[in-house]
Parts: structure tokens; sequence; C-alpha cells
């Protein structure tokens, strides 16, 4: 027996809305099912835990009468090389921006949230015979929201550096703070930010040589001179977990004292501060010791400064991890055309879904498991493509 699910609303949904401008990759009398048919189908099944095309239409199969409630299906699901087909030529830049748009209509909009770009490789995306490398993607995650906000392809002849202004230019960061690793630490993408009215906290590191060794050798002045050399702001925290004691130091200096002074400093757009985090870890007789070093274009508490630069690492925790571990990403053998692209924004729309339903405390593992055998909870989860 079919579950009985709520009506849905007489308006276009949100996913008809904001994917509406896609273009159907197939030609003629070869489009023999709804595209939108298709691309729900394919977003319920990821969420309910298919990895792969066979897998989307046997789910589609096994609740082919709960589709017919609210889809039009009118020859029914469609079999796997459809879903192959479809996902592997739709056009994944188009599929991206609409992603975008849609995150942009439903986030909730929070000043100073932080935005974390990191990149990850899709490891078993590729494919010897034809030469060519696994993708790495770049995503944009708001650590509030706990939303993915936007992915972006690197080229396989590239690097993040290309991809992460391209990510950058669809994306609404207005009133945010944007971080991101050292390999986005550049001047040109310091300016993006800027002038899309958001502010930037970006490692330093060996590739900015110069800026890197004067903002050290700041830092170790104000500590050689007892803390009297420069106005600076400083904050610590002390967490204990199985046995492990980790202690993390922060301190701040304002910029626009020591303007001048630093090499490269001013060809970075806005910059305001220089921050340095040390983390200490006792474990046992074992102690080690790591520092790091940030460029920030805005003032703020070294407290605040500690907390954005641990924010920053919800990406591999609250996203790249949970998509290895739940949706086992790095396992994934598509390979095809854009299909790697493709499926990894399903992936993306399932976590977001089901990352947005609070009335589970279940892991992300045995959310899409619920998903899948409980049609009111899978419907649940789904509300956001018909609100």
């Amino acid at each position: 027996m079919v579950a009985k699910t709520a009506e849905l609303p007489a308006e276009p949904p949100t996913i008809a809305r904001h994917f509406a401008k896609m273009t159907d990759p197939r030609k003629g009398n070869l489009r023999y099912h709804k595209f939108m048919d298709i691309l729900v189908i394919g977003i319920c099944a990821v969420t309910c835990g298919a990895d792969d095309y066979e897998a989307i239409a046997e789910f589609g199969q096994a609740k082919a009468e709960w589709f017919q409630t609210f889809l039009e299906l009118p020859n029914g699901i469609p079999a796997h090389d459809t879903f192959w087909r479809v996902f592997e030529a739709l056009n994944a830049e188009q599929f991206q921006h609409c992603f975008v748009q849609w995150m942009s209509a439903v986030r909730q909009k929070i000043a100073r949230e932080v935005i974390a770009l990191d990149g990850k490789t899709l490891r078993r995306s590729h494919a010897k015979k034809e030469d060519k490398a696994a993708i790495h993607m770049v995503s944009a995650w708001a650590t509030t929201n706990r939303l993915v906000l936007g992915q972006q392809k690197v080229d396989a002849k590239s690097n993040e550096i290309t991809a992460l202004p391209e990510l950058l230019r669809a994306l609404d960061f207005q009133d945010c703070i944007v971080t991101i690793d050292a390999m986005g630490c550049q001047t040109a993408i310091a300016d993006l930010i800027i002038e899309g009215k958001g502010d930037y906290l970006l490692a330093l590191k060996g590739n900015q040589s110069q800026l890197h060794e004067d903002v050290v050798l700041l830092f170790d002045d104000l500590g050689d001179s007892q803390f009297t050399a420069y106005p600076y702001d400083y904050a610590r925290t002390v967490d204990k977990n199985h046995g492990r004691i980790e202690v993390r130091h922060c301190w701040s200096i304002a910029y626009p004292s020591l303007e001048g002074s630093l090499r490269g400093a001013t060809n970075w757009r806005g910059l305001t501060a220089f921050v340095k985090v040390r983390a200490e870890r006792y474990l046992g007789d074992k102690h080690s010791l790591e520092d790091r070093y940030f460029l920030a274009s805005y003032q703020d508490s070294a407290g605040h400064f500690l907390q954005q630069t641990r924010d920053h690492w919800h990406i591999e925790n609250s996203l790249h991890w949970v998509l290895d571990i739940a949706f086992r990403e790095d396992e994934s053998r598509i390979r095809k055309g854009n299909g790697p692209q493709n499926f990894a924004l399903l992936r993306h729309i399932a976590l977001n879904l089901l990352k947005q339903n609070p009335d589970s405390k279940l892991g992300i593992k045995n959310r899409r498991l619920r998903a899948s055998w409980d049609n009111d909870y899978l419907m649940a989860v789904l509300e956001p493509l018909f609100a």
C-alpha cells in the first residue's frame, strides 16, 4: 500500500521553476520520457541510496506507484540507459547554474556566515583506456546553513586556481566571509571577493613567499618583544576529547598600522588584518605544534578569527567526509561524458535535502535508508523541491 502523502501545491514547484531553463540533451523522438520526471526520479533515488544509473531505474520501478501520484510519467518509469544517456549528455554548466540559483533562493541569508571553498577529487572517475584522469571538483559550503552552494569542475590541465574564480562569480556571498586554503591565496581571488561585497580570510603559505616570510617575522617579533611590539588581540580555546587535549591560540594584528612595512601587502585589496593560529595537540607523551597564518579583509576579535578558521574545516567534515562515507563517492565508477560532475551534483542536492530535514537525529547514511523505506519521511525530505 502506498503511504498517504500531503497534497502538492498547484503552482509550479521549486524544482520546476529553477531547473526550467535547462536544455533536454535528447533529440526528437528520443524524448520518450519527460525530462523533469527523469530529474526528479534521479534526485529521489540518490537521496534514498542509489549510487549508479541501474540503481536509479530499480528505485523508480520499486516506487512507481508512489511516483505516479505526483509525476506525469506518460510512458512509465525510464530504463537505466535513459538515465545514463540524459545525465551523461546533460550540460553540466547549465545544471550547476540552475543549482546555484536554487540554493540562492532557499538559503537563509546570514550576515558574516563563513562560506568555505575547497576541492575534492572523485578518485575512481578516471578512465585509463581513454587517458582520462579522475576529475577534481571545487565546492562551496555555507557553514551555518549547512548547504552546498555550488561546485566547479577543475580543468584537467589546470588546478584549483582556475576553477575558484568561476565558482566565485556564480555565488552570492555578499556580507559573508569567504575562506580558502593556501591554493586560493591570490590577489585576483581577493579582488573578486571584495567586488562581490564579501570579505576574505585566506590561508597564507609559501606560494606568497615574501609576504609569508614577513608575516611570520611580524608575529615572531611580537613574541620576542614579550607582546609589546605591536597592538594585538589574543584568544585561546582548550578542547578535550578521547584522551587528547587540543589548545588553540590566535593572535591578530591590524594591518593599517603596519602599512608599507610588509612586502607585497599593498597588492591585496581590502587587506585589514594578519592572523596567526597555533594548534597544540597533546596525546599521552606526544606533543605536536603547528602554526598557520591568514590574511583578512576585515577587523574582528581574535576569538572570532579563531572560530572562523575552524569553521572552514566544516567543509571537510560535513561535506567531503560525508560524501565519501554516506554516499561512497570515492567508489563511484561513473566516468563517461558529463556523468561524473552531474552525478556529483545529484549527490550535493541529495545531501542538502537530507541535511535540511530537522525531524531526524540519524546520520546521513541512515537518513538515506529511512527515506527509501518510508514514503512520508521521503516526502518530508523532498519538501524543498515542491515548496
